[in-house]
C-alpha cells in the first residue's frame, strides 16, 4: 500500500482466491459522477478483474453505484474502465499474463492526492487445498495471538 493514500474499497476475496506474485498501481479513467460516488465509498471490487487488449489495460466488472444527484449525467455502474499504466509496465504484464494461470485482479482502490488509484495484483489461482491451508494458518495464528495476550494479562 502506498503511503498517504485513503483506502476506499478492498477486494478481500482476491487474497483468498489467488497467490499474489507482484503488484502495480494504476490510475483509472473515470467520469465526474464516478469519482463522486467513489469518494462516498459506493464501490464494489468483488468480481472485478483486469484484461489487456491491444496494448491497453482495462478493468471489467467493477461496480460503482450511480451518484444520487447525477440525474441524466450518471454512468453505467459496471462499464469497462481504462487503466493508466506506463508502457514498460504494460509490456511486463503482457509477458506475465500469457504464462499459464496468471491473472490481473484489483486488490484495493484508494485516493491519493485527489486521484483514484487501483492496486492491481498479478495473481495465480489457488487450488482448494491451498485455500484450506490458508484458513488453517490464519486460525492458528489467531489462536496463538489470543493465548499470548491471555498470558500477558495474567
Amino acid at each position: 500500500m502506498v503511503k498517504g493514500a485513503k483506502i476506499v474499497a478492498r477486494n478481500k476475496k482476491a487474497l483468498h482466491e489467488y497467490h499474489i506474485e507482484d503488484t502495480f498501481e494504476a490510475g483509472i479513467v473515470l467520469t465526474g459522477t464516478e469519482i463522486k460516488s467513489i469518494r462516498q465509498g459506493r464501490i464494489n471490487l468483488k468480481d472485478s478483474y483486469a484484461r489487456i487488449d491491444k496494448g491497453e489495460v482495462f478493468l471489467l466488472n467493477m461496480h460503482i453505484s450511480p451518484f444520487e444527484q447525477g440525474n441524466r449525467f450518471n454512468h453505467d455502474p459496471t462499464r469497462t474502465r481504462k487503466l493508466l499504466l506506463q508502457k514498460k509496465e504494460i509490456n511486463k504484464l503482457i509477458g506475465l499474463t500469457q504464462q499459464k494461470g496468471f491473472t490481473l485482479v484489483p486488490l484495493d482502490l484508494h485516493l491519493r492526492n485527489g486521484f483514484a488509484k487501483i492496486q492491481l495484483a498479478l495473481g495465480k489461482g489457488k487450488k482448494m487445498h491451498d485455500k484450506r491451508q490458508t484458513v488453517a494458518k490464519r486460525d492458528a495464528d489467531r489462536e496463538m495471538r489470543r493465548q499470548l495476550k491471555e498470558r500477558m494479562n495474567s
